[in-house]
C-alpha cells in the first residue's frame, strides 16, 4: 500500500521548479496565440486600416462624382457657348432675328454694320459670259463707261467676309433647291446668284433654265439647273406675297382689283419643299402701284377701303408669316427675307435719276424705311427661325450702282433697279457666307465630344 502510494506521489508531485516550468510554458503558448490572432483576426489596428480603406474608397467615388459632374457642366456651357457662337442665325449678325433665334455666327459681329472699301479683286463674274443676266441689267452692254460702281466689296466694321468660295459653295449646294420669291428685285439678286456660282462650273451649257425660258419680267416661275451638281435656283414673281384677286361683286367703282390681306399667293405651295427660301417685297406697296390703278385691300370678305398702306403691309407680313410658321419645316429649309432697297431718284416724279460715279457720303435718310422696320417687328415675333437680310442701310450709299440710262430702254431712266454685276451680288455673298455653318452639326459634334470623354475616362 505504502509502495502505491509512494508512486502515486511520485507521479503526482509538483514541485516549485516544475510547476514553475510548466506555468512559463503555458503563459508563452498564450503569447504565441495572441500574436498568432493578432495576425489572422481583425483587432483595433486592423478596424483602423480598414477605416482608412473605407475614407479613401469615399473620398475616390465623390472625386469621380465631382469630375463627372465638373465635365456635365463644362458640357452645358460649351453647349449653350455653341448655341451662341454657332447659330446664327444671326441674332447680331442679323439685327437681332437670326435663322436661329437669340444667337449669333459671330458673337462681335453685325455684318450690316460696315463701308463700302475700293477693291480690284471685284467685279466675280462678267455679265456678258453670263446668259442669265437680263439685258436690262448688263449696264457695261448697254453703254455705260465708267467702270467704279463694279470695284467695291461691303467691309463690316468688326469681322471680314471671306472670299467667295465657289467650289466650296457649288459642294454645299449639291443637290439642293433654292428658291427666291418677291419682285423684280428679287429677280436681279436670282439673276446674281446665277451667275457668280456659273463661274465655277466648267461646262457652261450644263446650267440651263428648265423650260427653256428666256429671262423677261412677265414669267412667274423660272428655274435654272446646274446638272452637274444636281441642284436649282428658281424666281417666284410675287410682288406683294399676298393674293392678287380682281374686281368683287357690288365694289365702289374706283375698285378695279384688290389684295387679299389674309391670303398668300395662290403659288406659295411651290414654295415649300426648298432648302433655302428667300423673300422680299416693297418696292410695289406705293400709291402709284396700288390706289392710282385702283387695287384696294381686302380681309376676309370685307373691303378695306380707308386702310392705309403700312397698315395692309403688316397685315400682308402677318399672314405670310403664319404661313411660313405652318407650313415650313426650318429643320430642313432656311427662311431669310430680305428688306427694302432704297432707290435714288432726283425727284419724287421719278423722272430724273442722278446715278454717281462712286458711292453717297450721306445717306439722305435712305437707310431707313418703314417696310424694313415692319419686317424686323413681324419676323421678332415669328415662333421660328428666319433671318432678316437688313440691306436697306448698305444700299442706301450706292448711288452709283443704279441702271439710270444704261438699260434696254435708255429714254426711261432707271434709278431703282441695279446693273450687274453689282449690289446684288453683295447681298448673295452675304447669305452665301452663313451657308456653310450648320448648328445643329457642330452641337451634336460637342455632344459627342463629352460622351466619348465620358465614356473615356470612366467607362473604360
Amino acid at each position: 500500500m505504502m509502495e502505491k502510494m509512494s508512486k502515486f506521489s511520485k507521479s503526482t508531485s509538483f514541485s516549485p521548479t516544475t510547476s514553475f516550468t510548466r506555468s512559463t510554458s503555458f503563459n508563452r503558448s498564450q503569447s504565441l496565440k495572441s500574436r498568432t490572432l493578432s495576425v489572422t483576426t481583425p483587432t483595433s489596428c486592423q478596424s483602423s486600416w480598414v477605416s482608412w480603406v473605407s475614407l479613401f474608397s469615399w473620398v475616390s467615388r465623390w472625386f469621380n462624382t465631382l469630375i463627372v459632374t465638373g465635365i456635365f457642366i463644362s458640357f452645358l456651357i460649351a453647349l449653350y457657348g455653341g448655341y451662341l457662337y454657332v447659330m446664327p442665325s444671326l441674332s447680331l449678325t442679323f439685327h437681332g432675328y437670326g435663322v436661329l433665334k437669340h444667337a449669333n455666327l459671330i458673337s462681335s459681329c453685325d455684318v450690316f454694320d460696315g463701308s463700302w472699301v475700293f477693291d480690284d479683286n471685284y467685279p466675280l463674274y462678267n455679265a456678258t459670259e453670263c446668259p442669265f443676266v437680263e439685258q436690262g441689267f448688263n449696264c457695261l452692254a448697254n453703254g455705260r463707261r465708267d467702270k467704279h460702281y463694279l470695284k467695291y466689296s461691303w467691309k463690316p466694321n468688326n469681322c471680314d467676309i471671306p472670299r467667295f468660295d465657289v467650289p466650296s459653295i457649288l459642294e454645299k449646294l449639291r443637290g439642293k433647291r433654292v428658291v427666291f420669291v418677291g419682285d423684280s428685285m428679287s429677280r436681279t439678286q436670282w439673276e446674281s446668284l446665277i451667275c457668280l456660282l456659273m463661274t465655277g462650273v466648267e461646262d457652261k451649257k450644263s446650267v440651263y433654265e428648265v423650260n427653256g425660258n428666256k429671262i423677261t419680267k412677265q414669267i412667274r416661275y423660272l428655274s435654272v439647273h446646274f446638272s452637274s451638281f444636281n441642284f436649282t435656283i428658281e424666281f417666284f414673281r410675287s410682288v406683294f406675297l399676298v393674293q392678287h384677286g380682281w374686281l368683287p361683286r357690288h365694289a365702289p367703282k374706283r375698285v378695279k382689283s384688290i389684295l387679299k390681306l389674309d391670303k398668300l399667293d395662290d403659288i406659295s405651295n411651290q414654295w415649300i419643299n426648298s432648302d433655302i427660301l428667300i423673300f422680299n417685297t416693297g418696292q410695289w406697296w406705293v400709291p402709284e402701284k396700288l390706289f392710282d390703278l385702283g387695287c384696294y385691300f381686302q380681309f376676309g370678305n370685307s373691303l378695306k377701303l380707308g386702310m392705309s398702306i403700312p397698315t395692309a403691309f403688316r397685315t400682308a407680313l402677318d399672314t405670310w408669316a403664319s404661313w411660313v410658321e405652318e407650313k415650313i419645316d426650318t429643320n430642313r429649309t432656311r427662311v431669310f427675307f430680305r428688306t427694302f432697297e432704297p432707290s435714288h431718284w432726283s425727284d419724287p416724279t421719278r423722272r430724273f435719276c442722278n446715278v454717281t460715279l462712286h458711292p453717297m457720303v450721306d445717306t439722305r435718310n435712305r437707310d431707313k424705311s418703314i417696310f424694313s422696320d415692319t419686317v424686323h417687328e413681324v419676323v421678332k415675333n415669328m415662333t421660328i427661325n428666319v433671318a432678316v437680310l437688313h440691306v436697306t442701310s448698305m444700299s442706301s450709299f450706292r448711288s452709283d450702282a443704279h441702271v439710270g440710262n444704261w438699260s434696254d430702254k435708255p429714254s426711261f431712266p432707271d434709278c431703282s433697279h441695279w446693273c450687274l454685276p453689282g449690289l446684288p451680288d453683295v447681298w448673295n455673298e452675304i447669305i452665301l457666307f452663313y451657308l456653310p455653318y450648320d448648328s445643329k452639326g457642330i452641337l451634336v459634334s460637342i455632344s459627342i465630344g463629352f460622351f466619348t470623354l465620358f465614356h473615356t475616362c470612366f467607362l473604360t
